[in-house]
């Protein structure tokens, strides 16, 4: 026989779970923000995601606190937020890479990209930079290919992990110009950037903001960025499509969610973080870093060029026949 009173206790007791969760959304935050970090202290995506982050607790009035997760270029930091409960306390800062070649490159992937994690914010658009040791003599990307096309497989690059940004770009310009140039793949960019600053490793692919300061004391020479412009704080160094070298494609860092966050905590998010991104005081420390002042895009428009770049970094790597080294 049906037990009715049964029945009408589970009803009840979901109406009021309901009622606990909605109330529970509506004072969001009502704890400590943990902010993941695919990268380690010091790279590009830690130092965009500090300076918002710092903005953030000031206007939810709870504490934001980066967590690093560095490691096989962003998958162990993407992957342990993918997997978080969706409830508005764990939100990632993402490089494009991570988000758009590692699903092409990794043979299993432990989530799903595109179902796991909800894009919430763009945070700045730029290239990334191809820098050399002094050593080298190289002050252009024409200085490095004609180096490398006398000295085949003498000349090793570096870049922050396989099916990094700047692994496709440089495999892309080895298909291009015929030349032959080990690749050796860091857990970060500030491992990379160690070594390039120690001469340990000649030529790299990093990010756009933290060697900025090496560049301008000499340490380290910029030979041209990707992206559609020059960066705001370097405008002395060409892009590679200047150069001979078309790849204007801009990366970006993102804000995401794990699945089942609840829409208005989304919705809310991305408008504080726009207002962040919207302040004068910000966008000069933007620029300071070599970012360009940053879009201003809704969830769903961000959503939809999470999308579009999907599909072209994707059939950019496959192009390039990326693999993990």
């Amino acid at each position: 026989m049906f037990d009715t009173s049964l029945s009408r206790r589970a009803v009840l007791a979901s109406a009021a779970l309901f009622a606990l969760q909605a109330r529970a959304q509506g004072n969001w935050p009502a704890r400590s923000i943990r902010l993941v970090v695919p990268g380690p202290a010091g790279a590009g995506s830690d130092i965009f995601a500090r300076m918002i982050g710092d903005q953030l607790q000031a206007v939810l009035k709870q504490p934001v606190l980066v967590d690093n997760k560095a490691g096989a270029n962003g998958l162990i930091g993407n992957d342990a937020v993918a997997k978080a409960p969706g409830d508005g306390y764990t939100i990632l800062m993402s490089p494009s890479s991570a988000i758009a070649i590692n699903p092409v490159i990794q043979p299993k992937m432990p989530y799903d990209t595109q179902k796991d994690l909800v894009p919430v914010a763009q945070v700045g658009a730029a290239g990334i930079l191809l820098v050399a040791h002094p050593s080298t003599g190289f002050k252009s990307l024409g200085d490095m290919v004609a180096y490398a096309k006398a000295h085949p497989d003498k000349l090793s690059y570096g870049s922050w992990g396989s099916g990094s940004t700047g692994h496709l770009v440089m495999e892309g310009i080895k298909a291009h110009y015929g030349i032959a140039m080990p690749h050796v793949p860091y857990k970060g960019v500030a491992q990379e950037v160690t070594d390039l600053l120690g001469n340990n490793l000649s030529v790299g692919f990093v990010d756009i903001a933290s060697p900025v300061p090496h560049i301008r004391s000499g340490r380290l020479i910029a030979l041209g960025c990707t992206g559609s412009a020059r960066g705001p704080a370097l405008p002395e160094v060409a892009t590679l499509t200047e150069q001979g070298y078309r790849f204007d494609a801009d990366g970006w860092y993102g804000v995401f969610a794990p699945a089942g966050t609840p829409r208005e905590v989304v919705v809310r998010l991305n408008q504080e973080i726009n207002q962040i991104l919207a302040k004068d005081e910000v966008i000069k420390q933007f620029a300071v870093q070599n970012m360009a002042r940053p879009p201003l895009k809704s969830a769903d428009q961000f959503a939809a060029t999470v999308r579009q770049d999907i599909d072209t970094w994707q059939r950019m790597a496959k192009l390039a026949k990326l693999r993990v080294d």
